[in-house]
């Protein structure tokens, strides 16, 4: 039929498109730092599209030429490399590590910084030492800048005696650089995890970005968090010596929290609320992962750590202070 065929000609003609969309942008941000080199490889790019596309009906080589283009700048791309020796932002300057002896655990270059706004801080470094057996809970932070959809996912490992530790898997950012959700699906940021002590972390959002945070107790027992901690302590460890892109979709926070829980041997089937991250509260409750018998959207309004983190400040007690009432919400 002839409005069948003529659908499918405008979706092929559609998905070119994109796909030369996605080539110009790659070779515009990932290609040269010249913009005018960048420009201009961008600029031949689509000529040469428009030329073998108005050839393509006749010509074998023409059609030959349409596949071979974008396989060219996609086989460039993927050989971009990331590094470890960038000048990175003072926030990002030290790569995380892990050690285990035994039952005994050690973690290197935890940040613990003091902020009055995102560009002035105290800088401070911290070796934290602690027994696996400690480690009793495990809780789950979601940060809201805009989008209800989207949210920042971070996890902190509840240690009897000791200051919760937070890790935030992020990009790693240079001096001077700044995070866009554009940039972030190509190859312009390296992964980072970064560990922290948990006022650090949510402080840094509730009181200086101006976020809106809530604080989920997860439903696992001690022995999967500790087992998952160790497979976070090995994949910093990797991080550290063999460094990895972040991507928007593939490899952001939630994502690869979700590759980490499968490593541990955690059941975490895919659902779409992993890409919408908002969301993803709702689902982890659907499937009994947050610890509560409320309905949603109560639990949602009673987990609201926002203005609790903004009066607890600095203090020392910033991790117990936000939790207060946090009975209620169960």
């Amino acid at each position: 039929m002839r409005w069948l065929r003529a659908a499918g000609i405008a979706l092929l003609a559609l998905a070119a498109l994109a796909l030369l969309g996605w080539e110009v942008l790659a070779l515009w941000i990932d290609g040269p730092r010249s913009r005018a080199l960048a420009g201009a490889l961008a600029s031949l790019l689509v000529l040469a599209s428009a030329s073998l596309g108005r050839r393509a009906r006749r010509s074998r080589a023409a059609r030959l030429g349409l596949v071979l283009l974008p396989c060219a700048v996609l086989g460039w791309w993927l050989s971009l490399e990331p590094r470890l020796d960038r000048d990175w932002a003072p926030e990002y300057a030290e790569l995380p590590r892990a050690s285990l002896e035994g039952n005994r655990i050690t973690f290197h270059n935890v940040r613990n910084f003091h902020y009055r706004s995102e560009s002035d801080y105290d800088e401070r470094w911290e070796t934290r030492r602690f027994d696996l057996a400690q480690v009793h809970a495990l809780d789950l932070f979601f940060s809201h800048w805009g989008s209800p959809w989207i949210a920042h996912t971070i996890l902190s490992w509840q240690v009897e005696g000791e200051a919760p530790l937070a890790i935030s898997i992020e990009t790693r950012r240079e001096r001077g650089e700044r995070y866009s959700a554009l940039l972030g699906f190509f190859r312009q940021f390296e992964l980072y995890s970064v560990v922290a002590d948990e006022r650090d972390v949510i402080q840094l959002r509730t009181s200086v970005r101006g976020e809106q945070v809530f604080h989920y107790r997860l439903d696992v027992s001690p022995e999967t968090a500790r087992k998952l901690l160790r497979v976070y302590a090995e994949g910093m460890n990797r991080l550290a010596l063999e460094p990895r892109w972040y991507h928007a979709l593939t490899q952001n926070c939630t994502t690869t929290i979700r590759l980490l829980v499968l490593a541990a041997g955690i059941p975490a089937p895919f659902d779409w609320r992993v890409l919408a991250n908002g969301r993803l509260p709702e689902l982890l409750l659907e499937r009994g992962a947050i610890a509560s018998e409320l309905p949603f959207e109560e639990l949602r309004a009673r987990s609201d750590v926002t203005q609790r983190g903004r009066d607890a400040g600095d203090a020392a007690d910033f991790s117990a202070r936000i939790r207060t009432g946090r009975d209620r919400a169960r």
